[in-house]
């Protein structure tokens, strides 16, 4: 078979997200996010919320697999990959600890400071998410997080804070990880920073205020406008992107009704945050979506022309799977996604966590995008949660054969391959995640994703050691060839 070549200065790397991976919840000045009041769960069992520490409860966010610690290492290890570039994410209680300080937390500065010295020192390009599923508590606590348009300022300051110490360093930031969990349901605590009620459920469809998430969806447009707008300025070589969870929608059936639904679904999920962040504006389907739920948004004058004025210069989402929907009560089968579900795919096979595995639904998805909004594409999360097995051979040398993995991620760096040779402007690619870390969505480390095996159970049990799978030769080897074989 001939090597699939992606083009010359393709960005290869991985990508994670702060509150998975660093530990150190409380080092060094650091105050408490949502996240770190998030019982572990488990694919059956969701995760808790509890409005205090408790003693007897398993927090994964405390402890991680305690990158503030071993940074150094880890990124040794990246570069031995020979990544090009690194997305992760700046803790916004390790700079603000509560958000609402007039000063910056200087040891948590430094923390970065030390983060994106060692980047430099491989040559791998830093590539920040300003804030990832972890607002500070003090403003759950006191206003209720994104409900309120207090938020805004607290977030501009914070983005502004890293924006000007960074800069020289870090060309490409991304403003809010999965925005668009704010349509579903999940979204309110996880994205939100939010109450909904005093249920303690993370993810509870039944106790729900979509008011309230779509209303604080709109302050964060707001605040993603206003930094992007004072990036350009500040910096105008700096390049600001969206970031949504996206979705390749499939309908069940033939049905003009199930494809008229899977449109609808589309919609709201895929490019109602799109084209807000892209275009500047709402997009046509928004007010007979906001009328038929009745959502009264916080709409006032001035906000037409910052969300005109802070438009996106490039476009990045994760993809997993596809989504298949119907509206045929009959054969409404449930089938588990990232914070979206559907009904069972005839046509698709399922990962350990019952998430639908769609290479082509990639290609599909990056066609979509660069269609209707034309833009610099990178896909900065994508990967396989599996049950890795650390053995060892007879002489003691550790392995993890993880062919289920290189299978799935070669499938969809040809889905992706396909898609440039379709004439998309794909420019990078961070898969989810280099090394293993907490499940966003079930708080367990035995939902692996990694090239890089952590020794660590779901119950904050082991030694922490890092050892290389299988997936890390094959994935060094992809960078190396800049394609796939």
């Amino acid at each position: 078979m001939s090597l699939q070549t992606f083009p010359t200065n393709f960005l290869w790397g991985g990508a994670t997200a702060a509150n998975q991976l660093e530990g150190a919840y409380l080092k060094n000045g650091k105050g408490l996010s949502v996240n770190d009041l998030l019982v572990g769960g488990t694919d059956k069992r969701p995760r808790e919320i509890t409005r205090e520490i408790q003693a007897d409860k398993y927090y994964p966010s405390h402890q991680a697999i305690d990158f503030y610690h071993h940074y150094k290492e880890d990124i040794k290890l990246f570069a031995e990959m020979g990544f090009k570039i690194y997305r992760f994410s700046i803790a916004w209680t390790r700079i603000y600890p509560h958000g609402f300080e007039e000063e910056p937390n200087k040891k948590g500065l430094e923390f970065y400071d030390g983060v994106i010295q060692e980047l430099k020192k491989y040559h791998i390009q830093p590539l920040i998410t300003i804030s990832h599923y972890e607002p500070p508590l003090a403003m759950t606590q006191k206003f209720n997080g994104w409900e309120s348009r207090r938020a805004i300022e607290q977030y501009v300051k914070f983005a502004k804070t890293i924006i000007k110490r960074y800069h020289h360093d870090v060309k490409y930031w991304i403003t809010f990880n999965e925005i668009n969990i704010l349509t579903r349901t999940s979204g309110a605590y996880l994205g939100g920073g939010m109450y909904v009620s005093n249920n303690s459920n993370f993810d509870n469809p039944e106790i729900d205020s979509e008011q309230m998430r779509f209303n604080a969806l709109h302050h964060q447009f707001l605040a993603s406008s206003l930094v992007t707008s004072f990036a350009h300025q500040y910096d105008p070589s700096l390049k600001m992107g969206c970031m949504l969870a996206y979705h390749t929608i499939y309908p069940l059936t033939s049905n003009p009704v199930d494809i008229q639904y899977a449109q609808e679904v589309s919609k709201i999920s895929n490019f109602y945050c799109g084209d807000v962040q892209v275009k500047g504006k709402y997009p046509y389907f928004a007010q007979r979506y906001w009328q038929k739920h009745n959502l009264k948004l916080d709409i006032q004058p001035q906000d037409a022309k910052i969300l005109l004025q802070g438009k996106v210069d490039y476009f990045t989402f994760s993809y997993y799977q596809s989504t298949t929907v119907t509206l045929d009560k009959e054969k409404n089968t449930l089938q588990k996604g990232n914070f979206i579900s559907g009904v069972k795919n005839p046509y698709l096979k399922t990962s350990d966590w019952g998430w639908a595995i769609d290479p082509l639904g990639l290609r599909i998805a990056l066609n979509q995008v660069f269609d209707r909004y034309n833009l610099p594409i990178m896909v900065v999360e994508n990967g396989l949660g599996a049950k890795d097995k650390l053995e060892f051979t007879r002489d003691g040398q550790p392995y993890i054969n993880d062919d289920y993995r290189i299978n799935y991620l070669k499938q969809h760096l040809s889905a992706m391959y396909e898609a440039l040779q379709d004439g998309v402007d794909l420019i990078g690619y961070t898969s989810w995640a280099p090394i293993d870390l907490v499940s966003a969505s079930s708080g367990q480390m035995s939902k692996r994703y990694g090239y890089i095996y952590v020794d660590k159970d779901d119950y904050g049990h082991g030694t922490l050691k890092r050892y290389k799978k299988k997936s890390f030769y094959w994935y060094k080897q992809v960078i190396q060839n800049n394609g796939i074989i």
